[in-house]
């Protein structure tokens, strides 16, 4: 698993559009990289919500949502459809970047994301991670951190 004080792992991933989005993109941005077992169920409805709502928070801050999971594009377009979602999900049905981020779990003899999280730098450095994280208040405590470290970076 990348550590704090490393360059975060570059990567390229095929969004809910369908479109191919590459970590570097977000250069110059606050990167909150989490990673997330499956669409569509409790734990994951509830963190991805909640990132939701606090979603113009984040922007304010200068960062941006960005959720992995190895479900499909098609699986993240119904997830974002029908949880009225409009921040980036990325598709990793390969698992390489799970494994990569030290976060393939397995579940039931299946191959998941486990829920961590990689709160990534305008520079691209890992400054915080979080791992087994409660998805009920994830999103306040990846924003208590955030600012936090946006008043020591400005």
């Amino acid at each position: 698993m990348p550590q704090v004080g490393q360059q975060a792992p570059s990567f390229t991933l095929n969004s809910q559009e369908g479109k191919p989005v590459s970590l570097d993109s977000f250069r110059g941005k606050w990167v909150v990289l989490y990673f997330y077992p499956k669409d569509m169920t409790t734990g994951c409805t509830i963190e991805a919500h909640n990132f939701q709502r606090d979603q113009d928070k984040f922007l304010k801050e200068n960062a941006v949502i960005v959720g992995v999971s190895v479900d499909s594009v098609d699986s993240h377009k119904q997830f974002c459809a029908k949880d009225s979602l409009n921040f980036t999900l990325l598709s990793d049905e390969e698992k390489k970047v799970v494994a990569e981020y030290g976060s393939l779990g397995n579940y039931a003899g299946f191959k998941i994301a486990n829920r961590n999280t990689f709160l990534i730098d305008p520079q691209g450095k890992i400054v915080k991670v979080w791992t087994k994280v409660d998805p009920s208040h994830h999103s306040e405590e990846v924003l208590t951190a955030l600012t936090a470290m946006e008043g020591q970076h400005s």
